[in-house]
């Protein structure tokens, strides 16, 4: 998708023009990246404060379904699942709490409506079993794929209890951290297995009662036949898009993926700090695309403000460069010092050895 030309500042004749100038032809539209039809994304909204807590502090359907190994788990039958309430629904689907009446475990149940035929369901189920195997902590669970007579799919995933981490904000370096931390190993878990993500956002983020932060939200995902394989597809959302995947003429729409991915966290890790958009409210919220496009594409990269520390400063310019080639992987910021000073200052001190044996 080509971005437009930033915008420069009318003369004055031009601006005598403009009010003299008839409106807009509404038949005119942006030209939008073309929509892959296997890429289905429905988000996974915050469920009420009064939800049912995990029935473990890792998972809450864990009871029920061991996160072992996909070939080892006992998939419920869907009569098995009682819908408990809706938790929110979008153009593709809903979101449904379920409780699975022989154990109480509750799961989140993903309804994606729409006639999909053969061929696209085989693509979803596909991609469905493989993300069935990841196991990491720091990933959402995908345990099981439930497809009807009508075309209906339904994805049964783990429940998060405390909702996603969209709209809030996390002043604390040492919570950021921590945040940061948990997100960056789901993805080097994810990029180890050629999986790339697309669409890391605030709202793409979950997390439970037990503090942990889990990467979900896989409709947009692309799994690599080949660990060298690039992408070319712009699926996602835009306003988290790296440069590259939005003005995609000098690399022809072929982008390295793990480091949009890691674009989309650095993104996501200013938003937090800040509590508003990092390339401003308005842009990311009036749903003016072409300010936005021209914000991404030709202004500097976002900066953390010079009240963070030297650390944090860093972290987020080692993941907004605009040559995707020089940001850190997801490996490499695992070592970053903003992390390492952050475990070593949540450490427990230790005690000096006895003077006397």
């Amino acid at each position: 998708m080509r971005p437009p030309t930033p915008p420069t500042k009318p003369t004055a004749s031009q601006s005598q023009n403009r009010r003299t100038a008839p409106p807009r032809r509404p038949e005119l539209t942006l030209s939008m990246p073309p929509r892959d039809p296997a890429a289905i994304a429905v988000p996974l909204p915050l469920p009420p404060p009064h939800a049912p807590p995990p029935s473990s502090s890792s998972s809450s359907s864990s009871a029920a379904l061991p996160p072992s190994s996909s070939s080892q788990v006992v998939t419920p039958p869907l009569s098995d699942l009682e819908r408990v309430r809706r938790l929110g629904s979008g153009s593709g689907g809903t979101v449904w709490l379920v409780r699975h009446r022989t154990t109480g475990c509750h799961f989140a149940l993903k309804v994606i409506h729409g006639l999909h035929d053969d061929h696209l369901r085989r693509h979803i189920s596909r991609e469905i079993e493989i993300l069935r195997a990841a196991d990491d902590p720091s990933v959402v669970r995908y345990h099981h794929m439930y497809v009807d007579q009508a075309g209906e799919i339904q994805l049964l995933l783990e429940y998060m209890d405390g909702g996603s981490l969209g709209g809030r904000r996390i002043s604390s370096e040492p919570s950021l951290a921590d945040i940061s931390c948990q997100v960056l190993q789901g993805l080097r878990y994810l990029h180890r297995r050629r999986i790339v993500h697309r669409d890391i956002k605030p709202a793409n983020l979950l997390v439970n009662s037990s503090r942990q932060v889990k990467i979900a939200d896989f409709g947009v995902s692309r799994i690599l036949p080949k660990s060298l394989d690039p992408c070319n597809s712009s699926v996602g959302t835009i306003a988290y898009m790296s440069p590259e995947r939005i003005n995609t003429d000098p690399n022809r729409g072929v982008y390295d993926g793990y480091a949009a991915d890691i674009w989309s966290f650095g993104l996501t890790v200013l938003e937090f700090y800040l509590g508003r958009y990092p390339f401003g409210e308005e842009a990311g919220r009036r749903g003016d695309l072409i300010t936005l496009m021209c914000a991404i594409c030709y202004s500097d990269p976002p900066a953390a403000p010079p009240t963070a520390s030297p650390e944090l400063r860093g972290f987020i310019s080692c993941c907004l460069q605009k040559d995707p080639t020089r940001r850190l992987t997801a490996e490499q910021l695992l070592r970053h010092p903003f992390l390492t000073r952050a475990k070593a200052a949540a450490a427990p001190p230790q005690r000096p050895p006895p003077l006397f044996s």
